[in-house]
């Protein structure tokens, strides 16, 4: 049993290089994608996370061929699929413990024209409607159904049909789906308001890779041909901009001299000119980000001279995800700044905690909160707090890192759901953090 706290002494500078994970929230869409062909499907890179190993033993349970192929590399082959296992209580149990567990019911309902969801768990950040989903789903001419004594989805058809949907909302998952869904679909389907980011246009390029016919990648309006069956491929991910994020936030908390190998600059979108705008300094060398070690650094006003916001959006606008590093980034900065987490409303609740460490945070209501950032002249201070979910939990492990004194994070089970190994990882930077049972 992994201990399920940190012990972390902060105020250490850091040093040295440090390589992203794979992607959890691609590795979540390809894997699922691997029901969709008989044939062997290897993917590189993947994250040995919580998540994406629960999610893997999940397909292993619907009978997919599993083998560990290589370092991070995963072969999958799903030609003996066992359907009756989503009847089974362990699948609903399993199943419900995470998220991505969703993007499953594409993929079975292209192939085998049934699928059967308990309500999905994962982080408790506000509502997470799984409308879209379905609605889609019924424009494609499935049946569905919702079992509201035993929180159970159902949704099944004879055979699906190309159609034109219009999303009600730009959701990632919800593309994910259904382009799984309608890559084997009969005729042209035409998705309009679609999730755009670098994630789903990888899992596209997969797809196009293993036969199917989507065009418009990279737009918010994809146009895919149904195919009858689709052959194996092999797939890399893409490095985790979260965690690039997540490093270049920590690098100045802690007054840190870091380089981020591997990142994929072209695919990080605005994230890196976002916390340009908080004054951290970047260096870009070849398709690594070299951070300085930097004493102050402010953030910018607008031209006007009024108070930055800085708000989370679809792709191509900021990701929520980054959003919780952002508000620790701004404790330490000279200067103010209005964070509106717009996407969910209970993502910004964990700010009590950076309170008590010293941090002057007005929280305006569930979606806003102005962080009045005083440069280091009032330090954090460690204390004993509780991740509640992953990205606020790797924002309180940087306010302890760069804290004065002790801190202790219960909970890093929710850490370890999205970031591999991390202790260990800032460990080889310096950092002094370790596991210890509560």
């Amino acid at each position: 049993m992994i201990a399920d706290s940190f012990e972390v002494i902060g105020g250490n500078r850091l040093h040295g290089r440090i390589t992203p994970q794979g992607a959890k929230n691609e590795a979540l869409q390809i894997l699922c994608a691997v029901l969709l062909t008989e044939e062997t499907v290897t993917i590189r890179n993947v994250p040995a996370i919580r998540d994406v190993m629960a999610l893997i033993d999940l397909l292993k349970g619907l009978g997919v061929s599993v083998e560990e192929s290589g370092d991070h590399q995963w072969t999958f082959t799903a030609n003996n699929i066992d359907t009756s296992f989503l009847q089974d209580e362990t699948f609903a149990l399993k199943a419900g413990r995470i998220r991505g567990s969703v993007m499953l019911i594409g993929p079975l309902l292209a192939r085998f024209g049934k699928a059967r969801l308990p309500k999905p768990g994962g982080d408790k950040i506000g509502r997470r409607r799984l409308d879209t989903h379905f609605l889609a789903f019924e424009k494609l001419g499935a049946r569905f159904r919702y079992d509201d004594v035993n929180n159970q989805y159902w949704i099944e058809t004879d055979q699906l049909q190309g159609s034109y949907v219009l999303m009600d909302e730009i959701s990632v998952t919800g593309t994910a789906n259904l382009v799984m869904a309608a890559v084997r679909a009969r005729g042209t389907t035409t998705i309009y308001n679609a999730a755009c980011e670098p994630y789903l246009q990888q899992l596209c390029r997969m797809l196009n890779a293993m036969g199917a016919r989507i065009s418009g990648i990279g737009s918010n309006m994809l146009i895919i041909e149904g195919v009858e069956a689709l052959g194996g491929t092999v797939h890399t991910l893409l490095p985790d901009m979260i965690e690039i994020g997540s490093f270049i936030g920590l690098a100045a908390m802690t007054q840190s001299e870091l380089t981020i190998e591997n990142c994929r600059i072209d695919q990080l979108g605005v994230i890196p000119a976002t916390f340009a705008k908080f004054g951290v300094q970047m260096e870009f060398q070849g398709d690594d980000i070299h951070i300085p070690a930097q004493e102050h650094y402010d953030i910018q006003n607008f031209i006007d001279g009024s108070i930055l916001t800085v708000y989370d959006s679809p792709w191509p606008g900021f990701t929520p995800d980054l959003m919780s590093i952002l508000v620790v980034l701004a404790t330490q900065a000279n200067g103010s700044v209005l964070i509106h987490q717009k996407m969910f409303e209970s993502r910004l609740f964990f700010v009590d905690k950076l309170i008590d460490m010293g941090a002057q945070i007005i929280l305006c209501d569930p979606h806003r909160a102005t962080v009045i950032g005083l440069g280091r002249k009032y330090p954090l201070r460690g204390i004993v707090m509780s991740s509640p979910d992953i990205r606020a939990g790797v924002a309180l492990l940087i306010a302890a890192l760069s804290a004065e004194g002790r801190s202790i994070i219960h909970n890093v089970n929710q850490i370890d759901r999205g970031y591999e190994q991390i202790d260990t990882r800032l460990q080889a930077l310096g950092a002094q953090i370790k596991r210890i049972d509560s």
